[in-house]
């Protein structure tokens, strides 16, 4: 994402919180008010958006002052300081509730990312976030994702020719799939990988014997089908596991052979990490 694309994401958030005015600092704080305040953490984690913070500051009011203790990606442990702002009062609460709604939750992914990449330690299995993401909030999720130890699956629909159940019986079966996918991408001059599900062993025979992919994705797969699957495919092909795994079986398949594994819980099913934003 460029920098235009982000700091207008950034205002269009400015916007939807400030409106008309911040009437609760405009009534009862003076506009030349100056103070400080500091961002504490108050979970133990991964922070993760620390960055973003300084933007939102920046963008609001690029006379403050920041100063700055802690770094995307840190380990984070209850009562730590990550940063302290100063400047205009008014300014500072107004940057308030957004820059705690973005690093409350991007600390929370990082750290839930963390938590699954820990269990593929000493495996060559990636993890993968999915587009799973909150509508407008992507790119923030999928960077937190990546402080947290993760990889990226793919940005959005433009990034990667992906053909899934749906795409595959609309197309007339898996050959038809392939052959129209690979046509496109010549026609079009697109340098995209394409990856297909498989939902059986079978399917997997058949894309094999078919070819013209970059990866094949083994949907809600068993252990055992998993490891048949790797040895079917024997190299020829990125392997990636999916559907429905969880921190408890995630290194089970990870030990099949796999190369990627994804997991949509990583920005859907999180809990945003606690921290609060206190003058001093």
């Amino acid at each position: 994402m460029n920098n235009e694309f982000l700091d207008a994401l950034i205002k269009n958030a400015i916007a939807e919180d400030i409106g008309d005015g911040d009437h609760s600092s405009l009534s009862c704080i003076p506009e030349t008010s100056t103070g400080k305040a500091q961002l504490l953490i108050k979970q133990d984690g991964i922070l993760a958006g620390i960055e973003i913070a300084k933007k939102v500051f920046n963008i609001i009011d690029d006379s403050l002052s920041f100063e700055q203790f802690l770094f995307d990606g840190n380990e984070i442990h209850t009562g730590d300081r990550a940063f302290i702002v100063e400047g205009k009062v008014h300014s500072i609460l107004q940057a308030e509730r957004l820059v705690l709604n973005i690093m409350q939750r991007m600390s929370g992914i990082a750290t839930v990312t963390k938590t699954y990449a820990n269990k593929l330690v000493g495996t060559k299995a990636k993890i993968l976030d999915t587009r799973k993401t909150t509508p407008g909030l992507r790119y923030l999720e999928k960077l937190a994702v990546k402080i947290g130890g993760g990889e990226n699956h793919r940005m959005g629909l433009y990034d990667m020719i992906m053909l899934k159940d749906n795409h595959i019986d609309f197309a007339g079966g898996i050959a038809p799939a392939i052959t129209k996918a690979n046509e496109y991408r010549r026609a079009h001059k697109k340098d995209l990988k394409i990856e297909i599900e498989a939902r059986n062993l079978a399917e997997v025979k058949a894309i094999i014997n078919f070819g013209d992919v970059d990866r094949i994705m083994l949907d809600n797969f068993n252990y055992n089908d998993t490891r048949e699957a790797v040895k079917l495919i024997g190299g020829r092909f990125e392997i990636e596991s999916s559907g429905g795994i969880t921190l408890e079986t995630i290194r089970e398949y990870a030990l099949c052979g796999v190369d990627f594994i994804s997991v949509g819980a990583l920005t859907h099913q999180i809990k945003s990490l606690d921290m609060s934003l206190k003058a001093i």
